[in-house]
């Protein structure tokens, strides 16, 4: 087992103007399960490759425990890579795929025997060990790449999106057997993913990426109740929070019809007579009519106990300009209410924030303001 530090690490690839990892700084705990998430391109496949040692670091270094593995090759770190493709051998059995490695290395054919049926009892694939992988089903081939990492026993388990081509149902399923399977193990993981979802319910803490850029570090529940800026408190939170400019009043913000009480210490530091409240969708209530934000609804979803309405507001809006600069009129709101007593179709209703439940951030820099 081991810690991993990411010291300024920096990936510029030939040709490029701006790096693909900027100067990223990490330190994962022994035995901590990490997740690096965000949008494509971001760079957190990036970041994994060069702790794999599979891409360049240009500048910086990166450490597993008390050893510098900046410009060491691959197989000198002792790191095992579970990929999105499962990676496995076609001509091989199960056992021998998940023993190849082993075997390279030289070592007893009765270790790894004893080593192969150890990770297939933890798997449950031990009854799979003589099939080739075109008799297994996805999620048994990634169980087998899962397997092929655990016989090696290294310091560090790197995982590249392992569950993106499962179906939604098996995801779900897999992503609760490889959390067990890594807190049982207590080996140091990194995993990449796309899905913010996957993201939350995994990892002991998530690092959220953006432009190659580090945007925040944290667990999962910090992160959801205290973004650092305005693209983690969109990106992180399912249905993703709503993002509105405001001005700022006297004692609060002017939101819609009304004025939300804030503190005046957590307004002080704003650049502008605007600033961008956020507030997540199950943290808005209805409220009487001419009063709060005014949404007309588009989409009722029905959940049973509670329901999501879809619908948008006049209410000026974070981002009022497409990529392309264009003006976008309006932007979609969502909000948590009663599933026993939705909205209609077509209808406004008013929804004012909790009280306490309010996010603020600069509307300049987008850097959170306050607490």
């Amino acid at each position: 087992m081991a810690t991993v530090k990411f010291d300024e690490a920096t990936r510029l690839y030939p040709g490029n103007d701006k790096p693909s990892v900027d100067r990223l700084n990490i330190d994962i705990e022994d035995g901590e399960f990490l997740v690096l998430v965000g949008p494509s391109g971001c760079g957190k496949s990036t970041s994994l490759r060069m702790l794999a040692g599979l891409e360049e670091v240009n500048a910086g270094k990166i450490w597993i425990g008390d050893r510098d593995v900046t410009n060491l090759s691959p197989k000198d770190r002792d790191v095992a890579m579970v990929f999105q493709n499962y990676a496995l051998y076609p001509h091989m059995t199960v056992a021998d795929n998940m023993g190849f490695a082993l075997k390279i290395a030289g070592v007893d054919k009765g270790e790894i025997r004893k080593r192969v049926e150890e990770a297939a009892k933890i798997l449950d694939l031990e009854q799979y060990l003589e099939r080739k992988p075109k008799a297994l089903s996805g999620g048994q081939r990634q169980r087998v790449a899962m397997g092929r990492a655990i016989v090696r026993s290294p310091q560090v388990f790197l995982m590249d999106e392992p569950l993106s081509n499962l179906d939604a149902k098996l995801r779900v399923q897999t992503r609760t057997q490889i959390a067990s399977l890594q807190r049982r193990l207590g080996v140091t993981t990194v995993y990449v993913t796309h899905d913010q979802v996957e993201a939350m319910t995994m990892g002991d803490r998530v690092a959220v990426l953006k432009d190659g850029l580090l945007m925040q570090c944290d667990t999962p529940r910090h992160m959801y109740d205290h973004p650092n800026n305005v693209f983690v408190a969109g990106f992180i939170g399912s249905p993703a929070m709503n993002l509105l400019d405001v001005d700022v009043t006297d004692g609060g913000v002017q939101v819609g019809g009304s004025k939300i009480p804030v503190e005046r210490a957590r307004l002080d530091s704003s650049s502008g007579k605007q600033v961008t409240l956020g507030v997540r969708p199950e943290d808005l209530e209805l409220t009487t009519e001419g009063q709060g934000i005014p949404v007309t609804v588009d989409v009722v979803e029905e959940l049973g106990a509670d329901a999501y309405i879809y619908g948008s507001t006049n209410a000026k809006q974070h981002a009022d300009f497409d990529e392309s600069g264009a003006e976008v009129p309006e932007r979609p709101f969502i909000a948590r209410v009663d599933g026993r007593r939705p909205p209609a179709k077509g209808e406004t209703v008013y929804l004012a924030p909790k009280s306490g439940h309010v996010h603020l951030f600069d509307a300049g820099s987008g850097q959170r303001l306050g607490d």
